[in-house]
C-alpha cells in the first residue's frame, strides 16, 4: 500500500512539473528539456559504464547535452534563452558542439577509465539516444503549441495505461517476450485503441492547435505515439537487459530513473517529428 502511495505522489509531481513547463512559456519548457535531458545522460553513463567514467569525460557530455538541446529551442526562436546565452544562435549552439565533440574524443586519451572505446560508444548513444529527442522535443514546441506538446504526453500516457489495463485483463499473447515477457499483443491494442480515441477527442476539442490536421491525420498521429511509444518502451528494456539492470536508477520513488519515465518520450519525439514532416511534403 505504502508503494502504491508513494508511485502515484510521485507520479503526480512528474505529471505537475510537466504540465507547468509547457504552459509556463518558452523558457520554462527549454529548462525542462535541459533538466530531463542532463538527467538522462547522467543516468544512462551510470549505468552503461558500470560507475567507470570519469569526472571529465561525463561532464563533457552533459555539456554537449546542453548544447544540443538549447540548439533545438533556438532554431525559431532565438529569444528563448535567457541571460548570456540570449545572443547566442543556433550557428552559435552548433560550433560548440563541434567543440564539445572533438573535446570529447581527445580528452578519452588523458583518462584511464576503462575500455575507450566502450566508452567514446556510449558517450555518442547518449547524445543519440537522449540528447537529440530532448533537442527535438524543443524545437517541436516552437514549432506547435503547449496544446500540442501536451498532447503528445497525454497519448503516450494513455497508451501506457490502455496497454496495461487491456493486457492485465485479457493479454494472452506475448507481444515481445524476448525482451518484456510482460507485454501482450491484446494490451497493445487496447492502448492503440486509448490512443485513437484520445486523438479523436483532441481534433474535436482543439481545432486551432491541430490546424491542417484533420480527423485521419490526427488518428495516424494517435498511432504514431503508440507505436514508436510501445518500441521506446522495449528499446529501454533491451538497453537494460543488455547491461544487467533492473531499473536505470533511483530518482523517482516507486519508478526508477528518469529514462524508465521518458523511455517511450525518446522515439515518440523523433516519430513526430517525421510524421509531422512528412504531412508537409504531401501538402506541397
Amino acid at each position: 500500500m505504502k508503494n502504491v502511495l508513494t508511485r502515484s505522489l510521485t507520479g503526480l509531481l512528474y505529471i505537475a512539473v510537466i504540465v507547468g513547463a509547457i504552459f509556463g512559456g518558452r523558457l520554462w519548457f527549454w529548462g525542462l528539456t535541459l533538466l530531463l535531458g542532463v538527467l538522462g545522460i547522467n543516468e544512462f553513463n551510470r549505468i552503461s559504464n558500470k560507475g567507470r567514467i570519469s569526472n571529465t569525460t561525463g561532464l563533457l557530455d552533459i555539456l554537449g547535452a546542453i548544447f544540443m538541446i538549447s540548439a533545438g529551442s533556438v532554431i525559431s526562436s532565438p529569444e528563448t534563452l535567457p541571460g548570456f546565452l540570449a545572443g547566442w544562435n543556433l550557428s552559435t549552439f552548433l560550433f560548440t558542439y563541434i567543440v564539445y565533440l572533438l573535446a570529447r574524443f581527445v580528452a578519452q586519451l588523458y583518462v584511464q577509465d576503462g575500455d575507450a572505446l566502450a566508452h567514446y560508444s556510449h558517450s555518442m548513444m547518449g547524445q543519440l539516444y537522449v540528447a537529440l529527442p530532448m533537442s527535438l522535443l524543443g524545437w517541436l514546441y516552437t514549432l506547435t503549441s503547449p496544446v500540442f506538446v501536451l498532447s503528445v504526453f497525454i497519448l503516450i500516457w494513455l497508451s501506457d495505461t490502455g496497454a496495461f489495463c487491456v493486457g492485465s485483463l485479457i493479454g494472452r499473447h506475448k507481444l515481445f517476450e524476448r525482451i518484456s515477457p510482460k507485454k501482450s499483443w491484446e494490451g497493445f491494442f487496447g492502448g492503440l485503441l486509448f490512443c485513437l480515441i484520445a486523438a479523436t477527442a483532441l481534433s474535436c476539442g482543439f481545432p486551432e492547435d491541430f490546424k491542417g490536421m484533420n480527423l485521419w491525420q490526427m488518428l495516424g498521429l494517435g498511432a504514431v505515439v503508440c507505436v514508436f511509444g510501445t518500441w521506446g518502451d522495449l528499446v529501454e528494456s533491451l538497453v537494460k537487459r543488455t547491461l544487467g539492470v533492473k531499473d536505470s536508477g533511483h530518482l523517482l520513488p516507486g519508478h526508477g530513473g528518469i529514462l524508465d519515465r521518458i523511455d517511450s518520450l525518446l522515439l515518440v519525439v523523433p516519430a513526430v517529428m517525421g510524421y509531422l514532416l512528412a504531412l508537409a511534403v504531401m501538402a506541397f
